[in-house]
């Protein structure tokens, strides 16, 4: 697509795409939008484009209420925190980990487990 083509109509076509086809958040559309507007700007100071499509959207982001995990949900995932780190260190992929038993358990060079 031409550079020059785009206009304040193709952001707000973006933005609605953004939000019912790619069912993107509103705080994640504004997102994605701002690093296109840092795009356009690169445009404007090489003087590729003549004027700011961005010159009159405003972006709304939405106060979100976040939620934390409670100490029981911190308990239950401690283990996943194990089998990722785990995973880390042993280079095993998560299937592999999740496939074994303890017979893959065997001494080692060394006499230990």
């Amino acid at each position: 697509m031409d550079i020059k083509k785009i206009d304040h109509a193709f952001i707000m076509e973006y933005e609605f795409f953004l939000k019912s086809v790619r069912n993107c958040d509103n705080n994640t559309a504004v997102k994605y939008i701002k690093y296109f507007s840092k795009i356009i700007k690169i445009c404007l100071a090489n003087h590729w484009i003549d004027r700011n499509p961005f010159a009159n959207y405003k972006a709304k982001v939405k106060e979100v209420e976040r939620v934390y995990l409670s100490e029981g949900e911190t308990e239950k995932l401690s283990l996943v925190r194990n089998i990722f780190l785990f995973s880390c260190f042993t280079g095993l992929a998560y299937i592999d980990v999740k496939n074994l038993t303890k017979s893959h358990i065997s001494q080692g060079i060394d006499g230990e487990k």
